[in-house]
């Protein structure tokens, strides 16, 4: 005979580490609400609730709308890890939307972010570092990292980090430093990534030869590059990897639009591996090694070695790239030059 008996086991939809949440447009508001709360638990489980909800853009939006961002900002020095924890990561999944960065950006969130980066959890700082690298994708987001004086600090912690962060940190650096390398520049930003161009990881080496060739885009960037990095530059572009080498050959290609560069280059020996990507159809760096080659060829020395090589450019003449027939073009011009 059956008996009626009432479990003490919860239904298995039922999470117990996240809050109840209420039906339709009352949710959000309501986890709003029990973010403020006194109660250690109610805003545990409200940030476990809120960080399935903001996985949908439309769920970002109308957190937005309804003002998390302030709440959330506040939670950030919460004394409790969790609460820091969970709070960094909701504000990451929406960083990972349009519309969840652009509010993080009009909200400032980046300036009340910069408080954790010495947090004692690593995973805090790890959200706090990938919410940057999300922002730092967008121009307004890059600026808003340079703003808040956050590239000194970012620079500084290449030195700390796990590697791990480490790279999300070059990321940020190169995005930033595509608009302005000067702060980076003052805190010695060239002798760290220099060190980092060392590295055993792949990604360490290619990610700091991207700054590199970010700083080396401005005029005040081509003068230190010039004066200390391009021998290892030079030395990456026989590097294994395909990625380092494109990054590498970048660097060198604006550090080699000075004069000095020109000579570094030349006295670091860097024309024989120049040709050999050159030569390689399939190599990333390619074109960036044609154009670095042709600077060169504007000294005496490198046209004059370069003349011995003419076959290398021609065979580049045939390339289905536009972009490559034409600097193969213009490679030839220079090397072939004789003055009057």
């Amino acid at each position: 005979m059956a008996h009626a008996r009432i479990s003490a086991k919860l239904p298995p939809d039922i999470d117990p580490t996240k809050a109840p949440i209420a039906f339709g447009r009352r949710a959000l508001p309501k986890l709003n609400e029990e973010l403020q709360s006194p109660e250690l638990l109610t805003q545990q489980q409200a940030l476990m609730a809120l960080c399935d909800l903001v996985h949908d853009p439309e769920n970002v939006y109308q957190a937005i709308e309804v003002g998390f961002l302030d709440n959330l900002k506040t939670l950030l020095l919460h004394h409790d890890s969790t609460v820091r924890q969970k709070t960094t990561e909701i504000l990451y999944v929406m960083a990972m939307h349009t519309v969840g960065r652009q509010g993080l950006i009009q909200n400032g969130v980046i300036s009340a972010l910069s408080e954790l980066l010495d947090d004692p959890v690593d995973i805090c700082r790890k959200n706090t570092h990938q919410v940057f690298e999300m922002m730092a994708r967008l121009p307004e987001g890059a600026a808003g990292i340079l703003h808040a004086g956050l590239i000194p600090p970012l620079v500084f912690k290449l030195k700390t980090e796990s590697e791990g962060i480490q790279e999300l940190i070059l990321d940020t650096l190169s995005n930033c430093l595509h608009l302005e390398a000067s702060e980076a520049l003052a805190t010695d930003a060239v002798t760290i990534l220099k060190e980092k161009l060392t590295q055993p990881s792949v990604a360490i080496r290619s990610k700091a030869a991207r700054v590199l060739l970010e700083i080396g885009t401005h005029p005040e960037g081509k003068s230190v590059v010039c004066e200390e990095v391009i021998p290892v530059l030079v030395s990456l572009l026989g590097d294994a990897d395909p990625e380092v080498q494109a990054s590498a050959t970048g660097a060198l290609m604006f550090a080699t639009v000075k004069p000095q560069g020109r000579f570094s280059a030349l006295g670091a020996e860097a024309i024989p591996p120049l040709l050999k990507l050159v030569a390689e159809e399939t190599s990333k760096a390619r074109l960036s090694a044609i154009k670095t080659l042709t600077m060169l060829a504007e000294l005496p020395e490198g046209r004059k070695t370069l003349l011995d090589h003419i076959d290398t450019f021609q065979q580049c003449l045939n390339d289905p790239c536009e972009a490559m027939r034409r600097a193969a073009k213009i490679a030839i011009s220079v090397i072939q030059w004789k003055p009057f």
